[in-house]
C-alpha cells in the first residue's frame, strides 16, 4: 500500500510540472505575439480594451502606408492603406480610450481600431495628414 501511495505522489507531481510547462509555453507565446513592433511610428491598443487583451492591435504608420496588424493565436490579420488612398479619418474618444476609423477611398472596408489613447488617436492623425500633405507636394 506504502509503494501506491508513492507512484500516485509521483504521477501529481509529473501532472503539475506538465502543466507548469503548458501554461509557461502560453505566457511566451502572448508574450511574443504582442510584442511592439519594430519602427519609428506604431501605435499600440491598450491590453485594457475589447478585443485587445492578449494580442494587442498596431498600428504602423509609414509615409508611404497605412498599416494595421492584429495578433491572432495562429497568424495574423495585417490591413494595409496607401496613403493617397486614405479618404477620412474619425476618432470616436470615450471615456479613457479612443476609436480610430480610417477610410479609404476605394470604398472598401475601412481600417477599425479600437482602444488607443487619445494622444495617440491625434497623434495618428496629423501624422497621416502630414505624410499626406508632404506626398502631394512632392508630386507637383
Amino acid at each position: 500500500m506504502a509503494a501506491s501511495a508513492g507512484v500516485s505522489s509521483d504521477l501529481v507531481w509529473d501532472f503539475a510540472i506538465g502543466l507548469a510547462v503548458i501554461a509557461a509555453m502560453i505566457v511566451v507565446w502572448v508574450w511574443r505575439k504582442g510584442r511592439r513592433l519594430p519602427g519609428e511610428h506604431v501605435f499600440a491598443a491598450s491590453r485594457w480594451t475589447r478585443g485587445n487583451h492578449l494580442f494587442p492591435t498596431q498600428v504602423v504608420l509609414t509615409p508611404s502606408s497605412i498599416t494595421l496588424f492584429k495578433p491572432q493565436w495562429i497568424g495574423k490579420l495585417e490591413e494595409s492603406i496607401h496613403m493617397t488612398h486614405v479618404a477620412s479619418i474619425k476618432i470616436d474618444t470615450n471615456l479613457m480610450f479612443a476609436n480610430v476609423v480610417i477610410e479609404s477611398s476605394g470604398g472598401q472596408d475601412p481600417i477599425v481600431c479600437h482602444g488607443h489613447s487619445k494622444q495617440d488617436a491625434v497623434r495618428m492623425k496629423d501624422l497621416i495628414e502630414q505624410f499626406q500633405g508632404a506626398f502631394y507636394r512632392k508630386t507637383q
